[in-house]
């Protein structure tokens, strides 16, 4: 029998009614065999994820404040769900330990875990499955960096004693036994894991969306769904600024060729978004999605003869490695260099950027522009469609936005631009309408 892992994101476990709709939906296939949970997320508008409350919990006990008021709004949370499901479950011993394990600082990861830990307890035992601790399969290394192939091992030998199992998502341990996280949304990489893993057929990721969208919903009004999109064009997107799926989760599953389905909790007969590792099916729309991201600066040196220089760029990069920033893109002329980096990151080593950048490359001028949006317009379909760029820069031109960055790989599988931030939003919304 094939093997489908389904991770359910915080807003399908939000409350008791959540929980049902997820049991049905896991129970409705008896190939959907390991499951991954989140922490409750919202119920309402104003409402605040468990998750950020743990946060809150960590960071009061870390001042020595009394967290008990916190804590019971949490516990309470938990203790509904377990009553409105009509469980015998309880988690009071959990509570005990959780809430002594934060005042005596057992770590801010470790209180921000215990979301998925309990959501997972509860699901558990709704639905009759075996509990998985995370911490028994989930490993990182002592720089915190995640564990992949030590963790697949483990974890691939755990899962053949089961036929199913909740695992929750994530967290791992450390090699010391301390529990780490992996970053906001991490539990999409945790599924990852685990279906790699279990030798999936299928990861099925569900959330509150019906799928991808060409664009964001916040900026363009009733974009078109995606209904497939490669792994490499899933990683463009998510990159960024499409937040549907954390972009790291991509690599386990990449690995093994199991394609990701993005479901909808809340509409699970809608098909969703398949992503692939590979398809010949071309969007009729030539791209395949438009993502993006404000607040960048550029810093360009000029250099005569700069290409002719062995080992400039080496140099230039080296700087910026000394001071742990990362770049995001690279653009290059014959004597030209620009690096571009979040404008958090400028504005905090500005100065000294500039000090070191004259001493280690000695540029003829160094540029500094801040303000600078990314907007990326990717599709498998653009390396067979002549005269996508002209109708990109067109929309652009004609919603009269000033470019100020052009970047594109020699793969053609995307186009970077580069716009000021007060120009974002019109030029997305008219690139998305040069092609929906």
């Amino acid at each position: 029998m094939d093997t489908k892992v389904v991770k359910f994101g915080g807003t399908s476990l939000a409350d008791a009614f959540q929980f049902k709709k997820v049991a049905d939906i896991i129970k409705s296939d008896p190939q959907r065999r390991f499951v991954v949970p989140s922490a409750p997320g919202n119920r309402f508008s104003n409402d605040i994820k468990i998750t950020d409350m743990l946060y809150k919990t960590y960071e009061l006990a870390s001042k020595g404040e009394d967290i008990t008021d916190i804590f019971e709004q949490i516990k309470n949370r938990y203790n509904d769900i377990i009553k409105e499901l009509a469980l015998n479950i309880s988690l009071d011993i959990e509570f005990v330990k959780i809430k002594n394990g934060i005042i005596n600082k057992a770590g801010r990861d470790y209180a921000a875990s215990r979301g998925e830990y309990l959501s997972g307890l509860i699901l558990a035992d709704y639905l009759k499955f075996p509990f998985i601790d995370s911490a028994e399969i989930v490993f990182f290394n002592n720089n915190g960096t995640f564990d992949a192939e030590f963790t697949n091992k483990i974890m691939s030998e755990k899962l053949k004693n089961y036929e199913k199992a909740v695992i929750p998502g994530f967290y791992g341990v450390m090699p010391n036994g301390t529990i780490k996280t992996f970053p906001r949304n991490g539990s999409d990489i945790t599924g990852a894991v685990v279906s790699r893993a279990a030798g999936a057929s299928v990861y099925e990721n569900w959330t509150d969306m019906s799928g991808l969208l060409m664009a964001d919903p916040r900026i363009v009004k009733d974009p078109k769904p995606i209904d497939i999109i490669t792994y490499r064009e899933m990683r463009e997107l998510s990159y960024m600024g499409a937040q549907v799926l954390h972009q790291d989760s991509i690599f386990p599953v990449r690995i093994a060729k199991i394609p990701i389905n993005i479901k909808n909790t809340n509409n699970p007969s809608a098909n969703g978004t398949f992503i692939v590792h590979h398809t010949e099916v071309i969007s009729e729309n030539v791209i395949t999605g438009i993502a993006g991201r404000k607040s960048f600066v550029v810093i360009t040196l000029e250099k005569d003869m700069m290409n002719a220089e062995i080992g400039f760029v080496k140099r230039v990069l080296e700087v910026f490695e000394k001071y742990n920033i990362n770049f995001e893109h690279l653009p290059t002329g014959i004597d030209t260099l620009s690096i571009i980096i979040n404008e958090q990151d400028g504005e905090t080593y500005k100065d000294i950027l500039f000090k070191e950048l004259q001493a280690k490359a000695n540029p003829d001028s160094i540029e500094y522009q801040k303000s600078l949006s990314l907007i990326a317009v990717v599709g498998r379909g653009m390396i067979r469609t002549k005269g996508t760029a002209a109708r990109v820069f067109r929309a652009i031109a004609d919603a009269d936005v000033n470019v100020r960055m052009i970047d594109q790989g020699s793969s053609e599988l995307n186009i970077i631009i580069g716009v000021n931030d007060n120009d974002f939003e019109k030029a997305m919304q008219a690139i998305y309408n040069a092609f929906a």
